[in-house]
């Protein structure tokens, strides 16, 4: 069923999904989730209304750990209820999480997934949050795009409801959720048609009333604790058959497709690289590129990652893989290897043969991305040309130069697939001159008001106000699949004259790229003032 379109980033998308479906919404917000919060907040004070007609009721609570309880409490009366988070702030809703689980409470929290204070404070993306929250019980549904933050969400709450499983919704922090991408919006009647009533029903009906008394929370001893721990099994069992029905429900809803594990690439391949994450899209422009010339690749982007389907997502691979390089965008000190690595390992070594029969592939990890370090095609493929070495590197990094304990893998800068047909303009400015804002407005004019696809993205300093900003803006009429900085721009904006002179503005210019100045100067006496290296 086509809808109508709009421009928006990730955190929009994923709110708009979760105040159609839900009564409470409570909040306290943090980077980079605060605008999930903030919208709905703003949603509400205008009476906007979910698919029952009613206005959620958005509650700002005193700490994220408050939010949690105060969530939980709604839930247990009966009331569909969500939260939105990120890093510390999701760790501070642990425990009410693992009780939410344990009590099989259908929700879904939406995570902005951003780094974990370690050695140091940062406010940037990457999985560590998320990981650090697989053991409470909630099942984990990732997103690897602005389109997807929306779409995801709206199969987590259908999939909840069904499972009584709550879920943890997350896409990239910092990446997915200020991305300004056109997206095809979903409609009151899609929420009305994919949203079950009679399970909505069911959950209201087990809410705590003093006229229907049950009992929750309570104090169990040794010769029972470990037998209803186990009772839960069949739920678990039963996710990622509801989640795959839901994604099926919804595709015949909204005509977009997706599985549990999305595998692109050669039918063929004998190299695939497995990950979460908005990552997968300059994955798949390194293997358009090179599978272009012979080679035989493949992804596979996980999107169901708790409950874990090992047969299903070897069954997604093709049989002709001969190495699998699985990429985690977190560290585990001390660990043998990152979560989703353990994973791969323990799947292949107990299901291989019995799903795919042949030879056991070399199977090798790496970690990339932390604090919102870049990822790009290169990198993508140094990972492949890794996994074409009779003695791969295993635990490896990729994206940095570790000096130190010679982890990483080298990468050729040079390998660039941006689409030279595309528009690609890169905006420097700082925190609060305009620069921002006026390009969020104008890539939303371009996705909503031409057929062009437009993709938007912002790096700010962490002074935020005042700090270096740079605005990365892509549009053009074929599709834009890579989630990462402008390498080669053919168009530059420098609004403040100060950054001629401190930086190398035309590093990302390609040939004939047009250079537009905000100079102080007039316009014959420019160019004396601009510093020998750009004059060249």
């Amino acid at each position: 069923m086509a809808g109508k379109t709009k421009t928006l980033d990730g955190n929009e998308a994923a709110a708009h999904s979760a105040f159609m479906t839900n009564e409470v919404i409570c909040i306290y917000p943090i980077t980079p989730s605060s605008t999930m919060a903030e919208l709905s907040d703003d949603w509400a004070a205008k009476s906007q209304t979910n698919l029952w007609g009613e206005i959620p009721r958005v509650v700002e609570m005193q700490s994220e750990a408050g939010a949690a309880g105060a969530v939980h409490g709604s839930l247990v009366a009966g009331s569909l209820t969500t939260t939105f988070t990120a890093s510390q702030g999701l760790l501070l809703k642990i425990p009410n999480m693992f009780k939410i689980a344990g009590e099989l409470t259908p929700s879904v929290f939406h995570i902005a997934a951003r780094c974990l204070a370690s050695h140091a404070l940062s406010i940037f993306g990457d999985h560590s949050d998320v990981m650090h929250a697989r053991t409470t019980g909630f099942a984990m549904l990732s997103s690897t795009s602005v389109q997807e933050a929306q779409d995801m969400a709206m199969i987590a709450q259908m999939s909840t409801l069904k499972s009584r499983v709550p879920f943890l919704h997350f896409f990239d922090g910092f990446r997915t959720s200020h991305e300004v991408n056109r997206i095809d919006l979903l409609s009151l009647e899609d929420a009305r048609a994919l949203i079950d009533e009679d399970l909505v029903q069911a959950h209201r009906e087990r809410g705590l009333h003093p006229e229907k008394p049950t009992i929750k929370g309570t104090a169990q001893n040794p010769d029972i604790f470990f037998q209803a721990r186990e009772a839960c099994n069949p739920y678990y069992d039963a996710v990622p058959g509801i989640v795959k029905e839901a994604m099926a429900r919804f595709e015949k809803q909204t005509g977009r497709h997706y599985d549990l594990f999305d595998y692109y690439g050669a039918k063929d391949a004998d190299r695939v690289v497995i990950l979460m994450g908005s990552a997968i899209g300059a994955c798949h422009e390194t293997i358009d590129a090179l599978n272009a010339k012979g080679e035989k690749l493949g992804a596979l982007a996980v999107h169901l990652y708790r409950p874990f389907d090992a047969k299903g997502i070897l069954a997604a691979l093709p049989k002709t893989v001969k190495s699998i390089a699985v990429l985690d965008r977190t560290k585990e000190p001390g660990a043998l290897g990152e979560p989703l690595y353990l994973d791969i390992v323990a799947a292949v070594s107990e299901n291989w043969r019995e799903i795919v029969g042949s030879n056991l592939p070399v199977v090798i990890g790496g970690r990339y991305g932390l604090s919102s370090k870049e990822f790009t095609p290169a990198m993508a493929k140094a990972v492949f040309d890794e996994l074409k070495k009779d003695a791969p590197k295993n635990h490896f990094t990729v994206g940095i130069n570790d000096d130190l304990t010679k982890h990483s893998i080298a990468w050729d800068p040079s390998f660039i697939t941006e689409d030279p047909e595309n528009t690609r303009a890169i905006f420097y400015g700082l925190g609060s001159d305009g620069t921002v804002g006026a390009n969020k407005n104008s890539i939303k004019i371009i996705g909503e008001n031409t057929p062009l696809n437009a993709q938007g993205y912002f790096v700010y300093d962490s002074k935020k106000s005042g700090g270096e900003t740079i605005s990365h803006l892509r549009f053009g009429k074929k599709a834009i699949k890579g989630a990462y900085l402008i390498q080669r721009a053919n168009f530059i904006a420098v609004h403040q004259w100060g950054f001629i002179e401190k930086k190398d503005v035309l590093a990302s210019a390609e040939d004939g790229c047009t250079l537009l100045v905000n100079c102080p100067y007039s316009a014959d006496d420019a160019w004396n003032h601009i510093p020998a290296e750009t004059q060249k």
